[in-house]
C-alpha cells in the first residue's frame, strides 16, 4: 500500500491547504470555541476540506481521522490497517496570535505506526516530510542536519506551559550549557528531527493528530518519540485518542 502513496502528492496537498489558510491569516477572521475551550477558525475548516477531499479523491480506499471531522467509533476504526491522521491546523492558538508558528499535519499510519508524514508551516514556508525507508527532509535537505554549537537545546510549548516543564529543565543538572526555546505546534518535533533541537518534552495534553505526522518524520530521521513514564514508543489509534506525556530526542 505505501508504495502507492506518493509523498510529493501529499506535499502538494499540504501546500494547497497552506496557500488557502494564508489568505485568511492575512485578514481579520472570526473565532469560535469548542467544548474544550480550544479555538476554531474558518481556516481550520477550509484546510480540512481541502485535505480530506484531496485524499479521498486520490486514495478513496484509505479512511481518515481528522481533528475537524466527526469522531469515529473505536469499534469501527480499531481494525483499520491503514488510515490518514490529520490536523488541518496544528497550533490554532498560534494562528490566532498570528505568530507564524502553526502547521498543517498529514500522516499515514500502518498498523497504528506513522509511516509517512508531512508538516508544513506556511508563514515561514518550511516543509518537513518523510516516508518510511526513503528518509526525512526539510525543504528537500536530508535530515538530520549538523549543528556547530555546543549547546543542549530544549524545546517547550508556547501555549501549554506548566510547572512540570521547569522541573524537567531543572532536573537536567548534568547538562552544562543548555538553552530553552519556546515554539508552537509540530515544529518542536520537526526541530528535533532536523537536529536544531536536542530534546522536546511534552508534559501536557495533546491528541494523536498533533503528533502523527511529526512522529513519522522523527522516526525516519533516526530520532525517537517515547512515552514519558514507560519509555515505550507512542501508540496510535487507541480507544481514547489522547496522547500520554512524551519526550522526543
Amino acid at each position: 500500500m505505501i508504495e502507492k502513496v506518493r509523498l510529493d502528492d501529499i506535499e502538494l496537498i499540504a501546500r494547497e491547504a497552506g496557500k488557502a489558510v494564508m489568505e485568511i491569516y492575512k485578514k481579520d477572521f472570526s473565532i469560535e470555541y469548542k467544548e474544550d475551550n480550544s479555538p476554531l477558525t474558518e481556516a481550520d475548516l477550509m484546510a480540512n476540506e481541502i485535505i480530506c477531499s484531496s485524499l479521498e479523491k486520490l486514495y478513496p480506499y484509505i479512511p481518515i481521522i481528522s481533528e475537524e471531522n466527526k469522531e469515529i467509533d473505536y469499534e469501527v476504526r480499531k481494525g483499520w490497517e491503514y488510515y490518514w491522521c490529520i490536523d488541518p491546523i496544528d497550533g490554532t492558538k498560534e494562528f490566532v496570535k498570528k505568530n507564524g508558528e502553526f502547521t498543517i499535519n498529514i500522516a499515514l499510519l500502518h498498523q497504528n505506526i506513522p509511516i509517512l508524514g508531512v508538516v508544513y508551516a506556511p508563514v515561514i514556508d518550511e516543509l518537513y516530510k518523510a516516508k518510511k525507508g526513503e528518509g526525512a527532509f526539510k525543504n528537500g535537505v536530508p535530515l538530520p542536519l549538523k549543528r556547530d554549537d555546543n549547546l543542549y537545546i530544549i524545546a517547550i510549548s508556547n501555549s501549554h506551559l506548566t510547572q512540570k516543564y521547569q522541573e524537567f529543565v531543572d532536573n537536567m543538572s548534568s547538562v552544562k550549557e543548555k538553552k530553552v526555546i519556546r515554539k508552537g505546534s509540530s515544529l518542536k518535533l520537526c526541530m528535533v528531527a532536523s537536529g536544531d533541537v536536542d530534546i522536546y518534552p511534552r508534559l501536557s495534553p495533546c491528541m494523536e493528530w498533533d503528533t502523527a505526522a511529526g512522529d513519522a518524520i522523527v522516526r525516519e530521521s533516526g530520532k525517537k518519540i517515547f512515552q514519558f513514564e514507560t519509555k515505550k514508543l507512542l501508540l496510535y489509534n487507541k480507544k481514547e485518542l489522547l496522547n500520554p506525556w512524551f519526550v522526543v530526542e
